[in-house]
Order: C-alpha cells, then structure tokens, then sequence
C-alpha cells in the first residue's frame, strides 16, 4: 500500500451512490451494480476519492434494500455476487476506493432468523436474536411512524424502530455479535474498503425499555438538551464498534468504518470516531445548520473542536438519500424546520435561490479540513422532485403516516445523464422506478460537460483545488468580516461566504481561485456566494 494511501479517510471526497436510481444497464428501469461500473468514469472525471454504495443486499424491498434478508449476497434487482466483484475490481484499477452499506440495527422480517424465531415461538433461543416480549412493554412510536411493535399470531410482540418489516436486532446477543463478526470478513475478504453503518447509534437499547414521550428524532427537541432517547445512543454501542475496529485492523490498506449516528451534541458525536473507534461520523448538526454566519461559525467551530478532542476529522455532508437534496432545501425560507419531504399542495422552495445557496454551501464545506461526502446528482445541481404524484410514492414512511410526511422519495429519483435520451439516459429504456421530473433534462449532464459556470464544472475544478491547495488536511483559522459575512482561512486560501444582503469585499491584493457565482465588477461579492481566493 502507497504511503499516501495512508489515513486516506481523514481528507477524502467520498460519493454516495444509490445503486437503484444510479444506472440501469438492462432497462427494468431500476439500476445496477453493472450501471455503476459503466458509470465509474463519471466519479474519476469529477475528481472524487471514493465511493459509498447504498444497500445492494437480498431484501424484500419494504424500505428500498434497508431490509435485508442475505447479508452476504446481491439481490437480483442489482445482480449477482459476480458483478460486485466486477465493480470493486473497476474500481480498483481507477484508484477508486468502496464503502458499502451495512444494516447491523435490524433485519428484514424475511431474514432465515426472523422467520425461525416465528416459528419457534415465546422463549425460544431463536426469538432470543431480536428483541420480543410478552407484552408491549412501551409507548416508543417508530420513526417512519405509527407504533415501534407489532405483535404476532402467538400474542408476543417485537420491536421494529423502522418499518415493521425491519424488526430490531438483539446486540446483547453474543450470536448477533459474532454474526456481524463474521459478515465484515465476508465483504473484507472481497475487498471492500470499508463499511457505512446505517442507524449506528442505535444498537444497543436502554435496559428497561423505558416510555418515551419526545419526539424519536435525536437532533431536535429535548436531545439536544441533554435528555437522551432510550433507543439511541447508549453507552454500550461503543464495546461494538471497539469489537469491529480490531476486526478492520486485521485486514491492509485503511478500511474504515462510518458511522451514521444523528447524533448530538458534537461531543457525542466525537465519541464515535475515538481512535479505537469508527474513522467517521457524519455531521448531521452541519447539514440541519441554517443558512446564516452565525449558525455556519457555530456548527463549524463546536465540530472541530469535538472531533480535536478525539483526534479525529470532522466529516462534512449536505445531502443524502434520507433529506431533502440542498438544493431543495436552501430555499426554502431560513429558519424552515427541514420537511420530511415535500410534495403536491405543499409549500414549493424557490429553485432559482436554493441553487445559488447550495452551489455557495458546496463551495464553503469543500473548503473546510477534513472529509466531505457527495450525493450523487448534486454535482449536476438537482433539486428535490417536490410535486411526485402521491399514488407514485413508494418510501413506508410516507405510507406509515397516512401521507402526513411525503417521506424521501423526491431524492431518491433517478438521475439524468442525457437530455434526450430515454429515462434521461439513466437506462437503455423510458423505464424509471420513480418518476422523473419534465424539467431533468436541463440537469443532465451532457448539458453541462464542458460549460463554464455549470454546476458540473464548478464542482469538478472544486475538487481540482481543494487538492491541490491541500484543503483536507489544512486547518481552518477564522478571519474578521462584517456582519453577515462568514471568513477564514485554510492554508495559503482565504474563504468568504457572503450571507448579508449587501456586497461584500475580499482582502486587498486577494486574487479569486473560484466563485459559486460571478463577482461583481468591482471585485465584491454578492450575496449567497462563496468565493475561495489567494492573498
């Protein structure tokens, strides 16, 4: 392994793929592990590190492949195990590296496990693997809505946090422990780089089962106040990942492990990425942060402060295939608590301002020290298809809630490649499995390849710079501005994002690297722009 392949986690962009709205290489109209390897060039030709890939797992399909029923397989919707290795071996030879998706917190309820602990029945050792008991023993709802139980023919009732169809696993078992164990080796052995865990914090339950009457979500409400939900973030999650740490120092070459904790505070967070740990946490207090100076300094200066203390690095994101894609939601007005979707006859974001605001957003995190991740199509600019047909929704959470919240569906839609192509060139058909919006073809990407100011191409010369001005590995130092206006500097570049109203003006002598937007003629700053420069 290189030497400067070392820690090559601490300054990475990573890519999220959605393998099921990626590529679709046989026109089913869902794509596939073989659309993605065709598509690999795109990720060498935008300049990115890594790439992260959403569930490809055997699964039913109740919550889009986060169900899984084979942990150690690919459903036939992707195709098989040998394209996996395909893909891995593509990316290989491109200097890609590959994170996958791992759902240690629940099954599919059409797990071999699940499926046998039905039909041994109350008491039995297989029952034993999830969590069931004799009597709903709290008021816990789950987080895509309605109860968190749900009770079988023979009267016991398990817990599921997620759709009934992902019941929760018993991580107090020692079997389930070694099961995980043995699947990190599974996909070590095959190569992969390292793991995304999705629902980290969630694990390990308080003892008791304790009622909870709070909101579910970590981030919001009375979490952040120092009351901790007792299905989240307890103590004991940490003896797993320790565990799973020296599985993946078993193996060469860096393989991490991210964490997907919504966790808060930061310094919580930090207690994730502790160095004998997980490598990453995704910053969800940065992604939940308004658009104004101040909230952007606060979140910036506690998060690396937090990760300092643990000596880790801060891990930098916008967008993913859960929240509503930041071009959506920078415009909507500041101070929006962010919708769990948006659909038809909901209030609609400004799309000419949410563009702007994101395309300044990428340009301030891509600037920041550490690593950052994309989700795929935000380098093209998409918004959220916010008027999706409700009877084309497919997300439970939309149908778990009666529709109440139109769920992730609108970010999850299949993504543009050429203007007149059929599906917009996602696949060889006009098959798409969520609808795409009339207005895709003006994303796609052959509009925007080679044109300056495209999104595309502000992106691509990003990623150019921040690597070779070293921005990753830099740190960052606060720089005075006006008020409104958010500065600082990171190695030999200066930083401004101007949140005011009014322009706003670069140190005398800087000379622009980039912009998220033209300067003014004078050389000022307008409104939601970021510009990187040199002093």
């Amino acid at each position: 392994m290189p030497e400067q392949s070392k820690d090559w986690w601490r300054t990475a962009v990573i890519y999220q793929i959605y393998p099921r709205s990626f590529a679709d290489s046989n026109g089913d109209g869902i794509g596939d592990l073989p659309g993605i390897t065709a598509r690999l060039d795109h990720l060498v030709e935008l300049g990115v590190d890594a790439l992260w890939l959403s569930p490809f797992y055997p699964s039913p399909q109740a919550d889009a492949g986060y169900d899984v029923s084979d942990y150690r397989d690919v459903d036939p919707l992707f195709g098989r195990l040998d394209d996996a290795d395909k893909l891995l071996a593509a990316a290989r030879e491109r200097g890609l590296r590959v994170i996958v998706d791992l759902v240690p917190n629940h099954t599919s309820s059409e797990h071999p496990w699940f499926k046998q602990a039905l039909a041994a029945g109350p008491g039995s050792p297989e029952r034993a693997r999830y969590i069931f008991r004799t009597h709903k023993p709290n008021n816990w709802e789950s987080t895509f809505g309605g109860p968190a139980w749900t009770q079988v023919p023979d009267g016991e009732w398990y817990l599921h946090l997620f759709d009934a169809g992902q019941p929760d696993l018993n991580w107090d078992h020692p079997e389930v422990r070694a099961e995980f164990r043995d699947i990190l080796r599974f996909w070590l052995d095959r190569g992969v780089d390292g793991f995304r865990v999705d629902v980290a914090h969630g694990l390990i339950k308080q003892a008791d089962l304790a009622d909870w009457h709070y909101p579910v979500e970590p981030l919001t409400g009375p979490a952040t106040e120092g009351i901790r939900p007792p299905m989240w973030d307890q103590d004991a999650v940490h003896d797993v990942y320790r565990d799973w740490r020296r599985v993946l120092e078993e193996y060469p070459g860096e393989r991490v492990l991210v964490a997907e904790a919504w966790v808060s505070p930061a310094e919580r967070l930090a207690a994730y990425v502790r160095p004998d740990e997980m490598h990453q946490a995704f910053n969800f207090e940065y992604l939940e942060a308004a658009w104004t100076a101040a909230a952007q300094h606060e979140v910036i200066t506690r998060s690396l402060a937090a990760n300092g203390t643990v000596g880790a690095p801060t891990t930098w994101v916008l967008s993913n295939h859960d929240v509503l894609r930041h071009a959506s939601r920078l415009g909507l007005p500041i101070g929006t608590m962010r919708p769990r979707g948006i659909g038809v006859g909901d209030p609609q974001p400004d799309l000419v301002l949410g563009l702007r605001r994101a395309r300044a957003a990428t340009l301030l995190m891509l600037a920041l020290p550490g690593s950052a991740y994309l989700y795929q199509g935000e380098e093209l600019g998409l918004p959220e298809h916010t008027t999706m047909p409700d009877e084309e929704r497919q997300d439970p959470m939309f149908r778990r809630t009666n529709g109440e919240q139109k769920g992730r569906d609108g970010c999850r839609v299949p993504i543009p490649w050429q203007s007149d192509a059929p599906s917009y060139g996602f696949g060889p058909t006009n098959a798409s499995w969520l609808p795409q919006p009339a207005n895709w073809a003006g994303y796609a990407l052959d509009r925007q390849r080679g044109v300056p100011g495209s999104t595309y191409e502000m992106y691509r010369a990003a990623l150019r710079l921040r690597a070779q001005q070293g921005l990753g590995p830099g740190s960052l130092t606060w720089a005075e501005g006006p008020e409104g206006v958010l500065a600082f500097r990171n190695g030999d570049v200066y930083v401004l994002t101007n949140f005011g109203e009014t322009p706003a003006s670069l140190p005398a002598g800087a000379r622009p690297l980039i912009s998220s937007e033209e300067l003014h003629a004078d050389g000022t700053v307008p409104t939601d722009v970021t510009v990187w420069a040199v002093v």
